[in-house]
């Protein structure tokens, strides 16, 4: 009797035939029948290593990354040339996605023996096909099949990934699958810009209607003189900011002190719950993007007094009190409902509008525009590589106050271009989804 033994880890391909579940749509051609493998040694007397783009990886994505400066130096193992428009896998990885075109803006690249190199053949696969296709989930079943190994590093020997058949169409008939797939990620494209625009005429009409222009560049000055009153703001970029703060055009809107319209609050600074309770908190992660994320949360001890003091109610608007990164200091997002199992920690600031002269959607769209970006940046301070505003810093912002019907029309008329733009960007996403769809379909049954 002849049997196969398989693995445990290999559960998928227990039965024969078993590799793949689809059929191909065109004659199923080994790879090593138009790739040719090609080894050029790099002479390092001749060429030294500085002069070289030294690879380091090729992500599971297919992104090709090269050494820096410093990692070269003192490279030891053989180098080998591979030229723009070639492929290179990597031996250990390649199951996983680790193979990748070389970009043709890339030269000089030198790839150690780990990484086998491939001159297609122009007559029967063009590059944009090829490029495609290794990154289908059909083609790294295929791969997969081929290896052996354990599970973390399944080796691919060249004669094997050589051995890999591929469905392959003639050359004309890759053009037109390729032209047809690159319409619409095009078409894809030109909705996403369409959307940024429309987002972008409607903050800059937002802007004009208070009156507000942008702030200019910040200039790159190695030191600034700043007044002894201003010495709380510790930051270079805050004394350049406050110097550079544009004026507010004289368009008759009152400037008042948010902090005469809001109770500003700080969060809660207790531990979270290593168990489950009723009640949770959120993360910093909940307010950096401009949106407010509540899933972005983990368990908090339950106590009356934390509800109380930390709760979260509808029209509330979080900032981010403290982060490494200057732009997302002062990052607001709005809570659009009463959240009474939710509190917010202290890298938030919580700021609930006690007057009803101001709308909280309003302040919420009013503290992301670039001219309230840039008084937000002002106010903070550097200390141990982080960048903090404080509850007072909030409360000190001055900010233009339209009448009410004014502050609903103008949020009405920015949430109406968002709308559009998010209807744009779920077309674009659709449309490539479904062009990677009809590739596939048209490649594999």
């Amino acid at each position: 009797m002849i049997a196969r033994v398989f693995q445990w880890r290999e559960l998928e391909r227990w039965l024969p035939g078993g590799e793949s579940s689809w059929e191909a749509a065109f004659p199923l051609v080994p790879l090593g029948d138009f790739l040719r493998r090609v080894v050029r040694p790099v002479n390092k007397s001749e060429r030294p290593l500085e002069s070289l783009n030294v690879i380091e990886k090729i992500s599971f994505g297919g992104k090709l990354h090269v050494r820096s400066a410093k990692t070269v130096q003192g490279y030891k193992g053989p180098l080998f040339e591979a030229l723009p428009g070639e492929l290179i896998i990597s031996k250990i990885r390649v199951a996983q996605g680790s193979l990748c075109v070389v970009p043709e803006t890339l030269e000089h690249l030198a790839v150690s023996a780990e990484y086998p190199t491939y001159k297609p053949d122009p007559k029967q696969v063009r590059l944009r096909y090829l490029n495609l296709l290794l990154r289908t989930p059909n083609f790294q079943q295929l791969l997969c099949s081929s290896t052996s190994g354990n599970t973390t590093k399944k080796r691919l020997r060249p004669d094997d990934f050589e051995q890999v058949e591929i469905p392959l169409p003639e050359p004309g008939e890759q053009d037109q699958l390729l032209d047809g797939y690159e319409k619409a990620l095009a078409k894809a494209a030109k909705l996403d810009a369409d959307a940024l625009a429309l987002e972008q005429r409607a903050i800059r009409e937002f802007e004009a209607a208070l009156g507000l222009v942008p702030p200019p560049d910040l200039p790159r000055k190695p030191f600034q003189i700043v007044r002894s009153r201003d010495m709380d703001r510790w930051s270079h970029e805050s004394a350049l900011q406050n110097s550079l703060l544009p004026p507010t055009a004289d368009n008759g809107l009152p400037t008042v002190t948010l902090g005469d319209y809001v109770e500003v609050t700080h969060g809660c600074g207790a531990s979270p719950s290593p168990r489950p309770t009723g009640l949770e908190v959120l993360k910093i992660s909940a307010a950096t993007r401009g949106e407010f994320r509540p899933s972005e949360k983990k368990f908090a001890f339950d106590r009356p007094e934390v509800r109380r003091r930390y709760d979260l109610r509808r029209g509330d608007v979080l900032l981010c009190r403290v982060n490494g990164t200057l732009a997302y200091v002062g990052m607001s997002a709005l809570v659009e409902e009463d959240m009474p199992n939710l509190i917010f920690p202290d890298k938030l600031i919580r700021v609930r509008v006690k007057d009803d002269a101001l709308m909280p959607d309003f302040l919420w769209r009013l503290l992301q525009l670039p001219n309230m970006r840039a008084q937000i940046e002002s106010y903070a301070r550097t200390a141990v590589g982080n960048y903090a505003i404080g509850s007072s810093d909030i409360a000190d912002f001055q900010i233009p106050l339209p009448r009410i019907m004014i502050q609903r029309e103008l949020v009405k008329e920015l949430r109406e271009a968002r709308r559009q733009a998010a209807a744009k960007r779920t077309e674009a996403a659709r449309l490539r989804s479904q062009a990677w769809a009809d590739f596939l379909g048209a490649i594999f049954n």
